[in-house]
């Protein structure tokens, strides 16, 4: 079949997404489907900052006002259309009558505008851009989700009938497996840690639901125990905040965590295969790549204990409170003598999320919006008809009678 992969604009920076795009495209193609990915082009929006000012509502302008015809153009020569983020639903209203599903990676923005987290708020422009994506995911024909809670969250929210949503499981977005021991070593003194140095490894954006504050006091608490008094901290993420570095500071830890940015993926499959365990305690999440991504690699996940963290780490993860960095501290360090276990279970639990049962997944779900696409065309079509049939039925009555 003829796909449509509608991708996220440049300027907006949101490198998951666009590594969520290119995946499916990968995959699609490797399944023999035929594929062609658009997105909004950077016209208006070149001049001034993409996310703030003048350029932030001129890249507005070449989202939602420039790429309209190219969109319609370009899905009335396909099958189907897959708006890949959620956050671009708006263009499902530029689809009518075309197949086309909408992936929703999570509601935790919409949440946020709609007062559902305290302390945290949303200007005026963002609860009505989030408004519009609600909105948009009504309209849609279908929306996906990647997890279960997502979807929880997506009927609770946008009152969606369940019967226009599914799940997909996403896949891991690149190869990770373990890494052999020559090479793992190799790049992990590159980064500066040394061969048999034990680490915890905390993956994320420093984005607030992330948890970076409280992953500190974790690692805070564990430094007070016998047991974790030699390990260290590395956090992968793409900013670091000043109160972080504070935090670091004030509990004096500043020799024991490193921050790295923005590795290439062999320096993150060397520290999934070396670090003594993933602490990976999101407040909330839409999946969490991370958590499968440690598995992958044989190493150890401790992650939240609450959806879709559970959902996703399955019986291969151990569980803690994200926001209590004593009791977390204590089950970590109960928990590290089973870490063998703890890998085989990880590793058994990785295989639900293949790229196979992914791509099924969509492929399903295309032919099903294309043939309720069809039923719905052919209905209109005979409805057309009946009516056409009965104006004429009624013509001809008259007709007669004069």
């Amino acid at each position: 079949m003829k796909i449509l992969l509608v991708g996220n604009y440049e300027r907006d920076g949101q490198k998951s997404m666009v590594r969520y795009c290119s995946m499916l495209e990968s995959l699609l193609r490797s399944a023999g489907q035929e594929v062609s990915v658009i997105r909004p082009t950077p016209q208006l929006g070149r001049f001034g900052n993409a996310h703030r000012g003048s350029g932030k509502w001129l890249g507005y302008a070449d989202k939602f006002v420039l790429f309209r015809a190219r969109l319609r153009a370009a899905a009335a020569a396909t099958d189907v259309v897959h708006i890949c983020d959620h956050s671009n639903s708006m263009y499902a209203r530029y689809l009518e009558g075309i197949p086309h599903v909408v992936t929703c990676h999570d509601l935790i923005a919409v949440r946020q505008a709609r007062g559902e987290f305290t302390g945290m708020r949303t200007r005026w422009t963002g609860r009505r851009y989030q408004e519009m994506i609600i909105n948009g995911l009504r309209r849609a024909r279908h929306v996906v989700c990647d997890s279960e809670n997502t979807r929880a969250d997506l009927l609770r929210i946008a009152g969606i009938p369940a019967e226009r949503t599914s799940v997909v499981y996403i896949a891991m977005n690149y190869p990770y497996a373990p890494l052999n021991h020559t090479e793992r070593i190799a790049r992990l003194e590159d980064l500066g840690i040394a061969s048999g140095e034990r680490f915890l490894l905390h993956v994320g954006s420093g984005s607030w639901y992330k948890n970076q504050s409280g992953v500190i006091r974790i690692f805070h608490h564990l430094t007070r125990t016998v047991q974790a008094r030699d390990m260290r901290l590395v956090v992968i993420c793409n900013v670091w905040q000043p109160l972080l570095q504070k935090m670091v500071d004030d509990y004096r830890l500043s020799g024991r965590v490193s921050v790295h940015f923005n590795l290439e993926a062999e320096d993150l499959r060397a520290l999934y295969s070396g670090a003594t365990a993933l602490l990976f305690p999101s407040l909330c999440e839409g999946f969490g790549w991370p958590i499968i991504e440690a598995q992958a690699c044989g190493c150890p996940v401790f992650t939240s204990n609450r959806a879709p963290m559970t959902e996703v780490g399955g019986n291969g993860a151990v569980y803690i409170d994200p926001e209590d960095p004593v009791e977390a501290a204590k089950i970590i360090v109960d928990s590290l003598p089973r870490a063998q276990r703890m890998r085989e279970a990880g590793f058994t639990n990785n295989r639900r999320f293949t790229s196979d049962q992914m791509v099924d997944g969509y492929l399903n779900i295309y032919a099903s919006a294309m043939d309720r696409d069809s039923s719905t065309n052919r209905q209109f079509r005979r409805e057309a008809r009946s009516q056409d049939c009965e104006g004429k039925r009624g013509i001809e009555a008259n007709t007669a009678t004069s």
